[in-house]
């Protein structure tokens, strides 16, 4: 039980650090890196959106951010729904995806 309290007691200190849903989201205190999975159907609790992988075609990733739909070319970054996202690197197996507050 005292575990249990103690790691709620984090998460609320911690703030912004845990506004990540899983493990395969990284955060600051204004950005977040996210890794997601090619081949199955990823996505993330980030910053307080849902971002899903949608697809990846001829260096561009297509990501669904917060129900908004983006392009953005591997090294290139675009903007949605009040955030900044960057594609840093894509590989046959994931895709990592850098997003931050505007």
């Amino acid at each position: 039980m005292k575990i249990a309290t103690v790691a709620v007691a984090l998460v609320l200190a911690l703030g912004g650090l845990t506004a990540c849903s899983s493990d395969n989201v990284d955060c600051t205190t204004d950005a977040c890196t996210v890794t997601l999975d090619r081949g199955v159907q990823a996505e993330a609790s980030v910053l307080g959106l849902k971002v899903e992988l949608v697809g990846v075609d001829n260096g561009t990733v297509k990501l669904d951010v917060g129900g908004t739909t983006v392009s953005v070319p591997v090294d290139g970054s675009t903007q949605a729904q009040g955030f900044d996202i960057s594609v840093q690197k894509v590989t046959d197996a994931e895709v990592v995806v850098r997003i931050r507050r505007s």
